[in-house]
């Protein structure tokens, strides 16, 4: 049987459905807001140290070299707090590091203009610096201070100033960039919300489609086969591996269930064709022709005392067949059952019968079921003792043995080749063949059928025999002293 997709994985399909797609969602969502956040802080912070220099720059160099020039002295105490070459070089530092993180030409193109008035600012500031403590130049270098170094600050401020504009518009730029990304993603967030949500509800009807349609088939056979319909099927698609597993054990099931309660039919039918014959194996009328036959010859020969033996027997043999109606009588009514039968075999065929019965008188109170050890012997008379030259013996014993009674039936007939015995073994258990040879005999298998029904399988017959020397059948039962509930069999 193909099998299809299981349950479990139509339920991780529908968990994909829902977190791949969103899952995705929000790595692009997250994303995007960290490409704008680091965007913005590159911005933010490209305007906060270009400021830095936008208001303080100008007056501090334009101090400084004030001082130089018109106090070479004093200028020697603000060496060491506020030279105008270290803030030059930290202004140049600054700078330098904007351009290197620059993402456009243009950008780039401002930067540099910044780094090289700085450098000129540097020169010129070198040469007052030189000319500060030479006498007689102190016009030159205030002229030096009005048209070089003031009239470059203040170009390095404006061009800071055209820097933080520029960088200002970019954030400005940033800002409608992130309003137009915000709805793109929050458009298609709701398109994949809502294909999602279209998913789910597709996936989930279909799968609960499934499982409902083939539980309901499932609920309709069982409620059939319930009512004793053991011939449904369930129908159900192979595209559900559990349902599919589900049906092909229901159908199993339900086939297994049939053919136990046909077997129990047969069986029914068995027992009852075995209920046939026990009654007329009780009643066998060629045995009773026959004797009645002998009785009359005898009582016209006036042998009076044979014609009341005979009829004595007779009379006890059909007294415990009948036993009225009951299924078990004890050990000594069936050894009764057994000596009256012999007893009239022997007067018919005294010339080559002989018979023992030995069976402990500790045995007599255990009950048995009846017409056991009868058919038995009749099988060991007909089948063993006849088919030899001269006289045979037949043997009868008992014997307790843990919980158990052991008879034996055994004969020194002809005996059987093993061929023929394997054969009646096969037959006197699956009864495919009538091993006794009489249609009025009772046969070995319902001597078995009717102790194993009776008492279970583990109790019955065993049959051991040799070719020319004799057989020998042993019957085992359990041992009951108290007469149980009468039984059908």
């Amino acid at each position: 049987m193909r099998k299809g997709k299981s349950l479990n994985k139509r339920l991780n399909m529908l968990l994909a459905v829902s977190v791949v797609p969103f899952s995705i969602m929000t790595i692009y969502l997250l994303f995007m807001v960290q490409q704008l956040s680091e965007r913005y802080d590159a911005i933010v912070d490209n305007i906060t140290h270009a400021n830095e220099y936008n208001i303080h720059f100008k007056e501090d160099v334009d101090y400084t070299m004030y001082v130089i020039v018109v106090n070479s002295e004093r200028a020697e105490e603000l060496v060491d707090t506020k030279k105008p070459h270290e803030l030059i070089t930290q202004a140049r530092d600054t700078f330098q590091t904007l351009w290197g993180q620059a993402d456009n030409s243009y950008a780039k193109s401002m930067l540099t203009r910044i780094v090289k008035s700085l450098d000129t600012l540097e020169d010129r500031v070198e040469e007052i610096e030189k000319d500060a403590r030479v006498s007689g130049m102190y016009d030159k270098n205030l002229e030096r201070l009005d048209l070089n170094v003031r009239v470059l600050t203040e170009l390095i401020q404006e061009q800071i100033q055209e820097y933080i504009y520029y960088e200002t518009t970019n954030l400005e730029a940033l800002r409608v960039n992130v309003r137009k990304d915000a709805a793109n993603a929050l458009r298609i967030s709701m398109v994949v919300f809502a294909a999602i949500l279209i998913g789910e509800l597709f996936l989930s009807r279909k799968i609960s489609g499934h499982l409902t349609e083939g539980i309901q088939q499932l609920r309709l056979v069982t409620r059939k086969a319930g009512h004793g319909d053991f011939k449904v099927r369930a129908q159900l698609s192979d595209s559900d591996e559990e349902l599919a597993e589900l049906g092909e054990g229901f159908n199993q099931m339900v086939e297994r269930i049939g053919n136990l309660v046909e077997d129990i039919r047969v069986e029914q039918l068995n027992l009852r064709a075995t209920e046939q014959k026990l009654l007329q194996a009780q009643i066998n009328p060629h045995f009773l022709y026959n004797t009645l036959d002998a009785i009359i010859w005898l009582a016209e020969a006036g042998q009076t005392e044979q014609v009341i033996m005979m009829v004595s027997a007779l009379s006890d043999f059909f007294r415990t067949t009948l036993s009225k109606g009951r299924d078990y009588i004890t050990v000594q009514e069936e050894e009764s059952h057994i000596r009256s039968y012999l007893k009239i075999q022997q007067f018919r065929y005294q010339d080559i019968l002989e018979y023992e019965i030995d069976i402990p008188k500790e045995m007599y109170r255990y009950q048995i079921l009846k017409l056991t050890l009868q058919p038995l012997v009749e099988n060991a008379l007909y089948h063993g003792i006849k088919n030899k030259r001269g006289k045979g013996h037949i043997r009868v014993t008992g014997q307790l043995e843990g919980g158990r009674l052991v008879f034996k039936v055994s004969d020194d007939g002809m005996g059987m080749t093993p061929e023929r015995l394997a054969q009646v073994r096969k037959a006197m258990n699956k009864g495919d063949e009538d091993i006794s040879g009489d249609p009025s005999g009772f046969g070995l298998f319902n001597v078995v059928q009717r102790i194993k029904l009776n008492y279970g399988a583990e109790y019955g017959l065993w049959i051991t025999s040799v070719y020319q020397e004799g057989t020998e059948i042993q019957v085992e039962i359990p041992a009951i002293n108290n007469e149980p509930n009468s039984k059908n069999i």
